[in-house]
């Protein structure tokens, strides 16, 4: 087999029910549940249970929701005895990864996550922005229409998520987006649909967010990570916890490297895929980005013992 890596979902992968089939099965996921509302001061856990939906999709109860699950979902994996040689997430998923390497404790990873939904929010209702899908043209194509719409509108309008060959998420204010997915149908796009998200993520939009969190990650205590990282805004691994925190910082405002971050694992032999946490959106991605690539998902229990029964057998 192939070396293993875990991979972590961002926000968007959320959803009403996420995380009680680990709290029902496991007592070491269930006491991450009661230790994440007791860290955030409420019940977190039931918002990932119970819902509702709109509360759920509230960015300062989203990211510290899909963080607690993941971490939940690791425990699980843990105790079957699965291990990573390597992690990534996806935007928000890189806490995830971090602590699944060992670099911050969860209540660590807890507060950041929370001060970073909140940063979030806070950014998207002082800044209105918006974000949309394009799928059916090249990132490269994508990038120089943004570009040069940029030029002509005035406005804020950048490639955000670079999340497969063909598939884009661009970030701007409302007005910008909304005159590029009409460009992007002209150009060829098979789609251009806007997300319901509540800011401009991954833009200078989200500025203030990035300044939130180089005062939170500065006194953060963070260790090198005691497996391979691959950082979303470089594709490159990172060990030293100063460039991590860096990285964390520019994360905010720049492209997630989706694609190149799983090209890079690739290369280097890593081709066995768990997504740990809510979904399994990421591993349709690495499977556009390579067919040969092999994934697993964690989003329910049957799915959970199939991976289990995966990587255990000899």
């Amino acid at each position: 087999m192939s070396k293993l890596v875990f991979v972590f979902p961002g926000q968007g992968s959320q959803h009403v029910g996420m995380g009680a089939h680990l709290a029902e099965q496991s007592s070491k996921a269930a006491e991450v549940f009661e230790r994440a509302d007791e860290i955030f001061g409420m019940p977190l856990s039931r918002a990932c249970f119970e819902g509702p939906e709109e509360e759920l999709r509230q960015t300062d109860i989203t990211q510290p929701a899909l963080f607690a699950t993941s971490a939940a979902t690791l425990e699980v994996l843990r105790e079957a005895g699965i291990e990573p040689a390597a992690v990534a997430g996806h935007s928000l998923g890189e806490y995830s990864a971090l602590y699944a390497a060992g670099s911050f404790d969860f209540e660590t990873g807890m507060r950041l996550v929370a001060t970073r939904g909140h940063a979030f929010a806070e950014a998207g209702r002082s800044q209105p922005g918006s974000m949309a899908a394009i799928v059916g043209l090249p990132a490269d194509k994508v990038r120089e229409l943004c570009n040069e719409l940029g030029k002509e509108t005035g406005g804020t309008l950048v490639a955000a998520n670079q999340n497969e060959p063909m598939q884009t998420v661009i970030s701007g204010d409302p007005e910008s987006i909304e005159m590029a997915c009409e460009r992007f149908r002209e150009a060829g796009a098979k789609r251009a649909l806007i997300l319901p998200v509540s800011g401009a993520f991954h833009s200078p939009l989200v500025a203030p967010a990035a300044d939130a969190m180089h005062q939170a990650l500065k006194d953060a205590e963070i260790a090198e990570p005691r497996v391979l990282f691959v950082n979303n805004a470089d594709a490159q691994p990172l060990r030293d916890p100063e460039a991590i925190k860096g990285s964390l910082v520019r994360q905010v405002t720049s492209s997630v490297r989706w694609t190149a971050s799983i090209q890079y694992l690739l290369g280097e032999g890593y081709g066995t895929f768990v997504e740990v946490g809510s979904g399994k959106a990421l591993s349709g991605l690495i499977r556009r980005i390579n067919r040969e690539a092999v994934c697993h998902t964690t989003e329910n229990a049957a799915a959970i013992e199939k991976t289990v029964q995966a990587l255990t057998a000899k």
